[in-house]
């Protein structure tokens, strides 16, 4: 499926791993956060952030089935205003994902063995937000790019990590992001022309 054929949603999709990421990537056009598993428990920084996106776009929670699944997304579910968040189902399905050596210990299919065709009905089903077509107006505003940022000194010069923090700083973001982590949530906060009012392009040509 195409970047120009996946539909776009507005909340920003959490799932527990990279694998999962991938999986939902290939689905729809979304911003879309790991909790790294359990790591959300001890990264307040990665909260922050959910709870900042959780009041900008709404969250979109979709997580294992299994009792590990459960565990994070309750987790989330008492951190974050129920009324910003989400949440999507899978259903229980025997199974093992292909990259894997065994089953996990419950033996159920983890959101990276689903089909796109599930995938799909488990968000639509859980009220997410289409844009494009779906009732929404398509955004006109000019998105941040990679060039923007490396223009900027945010990306690819020497002192790019210090004024990346010294941005997320100003924006009360978490202060340690990489560049394509940074582009990610600046075009999910905001656009080209907000971040110019707010002086972050001030000098750069």
């Amino acid at each position: 499926m195409s970047g120009r054929d996946k539909p776009r949603i507005r909340e920003a999709v959490v799932v527990e791993g990279r694998y999962d990421k991938n999986t939902i990537a290939q689905v729809v056009d979304a911003l879309i956060l790991e909790t790294s598993g359990f790591g959300i428990f001890k990264d307040e920084e990665r909260l922050v952030l959910l709870r900042r996106l959780a009041a900008e776009r709404g969250l979109l929670i979709l997580t294992d089935p299994d009792g590990a699944g459960f565990v994070i997304r309750n987790y989330l579910k008492g951190a974050v205003p129920p009324s910003q968040v989400k949440h999507a189902f899978i259903p229980d399905c025997p199974g093992k994902e292909k990259r894997k050596r065994r089953a996990g210990r419950e033996g159920k299919l983890g959101v990276e063995g689903m089909s796109p065709e599930v995938l799909l009905r488990a968000l639509r089903r859980a009220g997410a937000t289409f844009l494009e077509g779906e009732g929404e107006v398509k955004r006109t505003q000019r998105s941040v790019t990679k060039a923007d940022l490396y223009l900027a000194g945010l990306s690819g010069t020497p002192d790019a990590a210090e004024k990346r923090r010294s941005l997320l700083k100003r924006l009360d973001l978490p202060e340690h992001m990489s560049a394509n982590a940074l582009l990610e949530v600046l075009n999910a906060l905001y656009d080209h022309e907000e971040l110019a009012e707010l002086g972050v392009w001030k000098g750069r040509e």
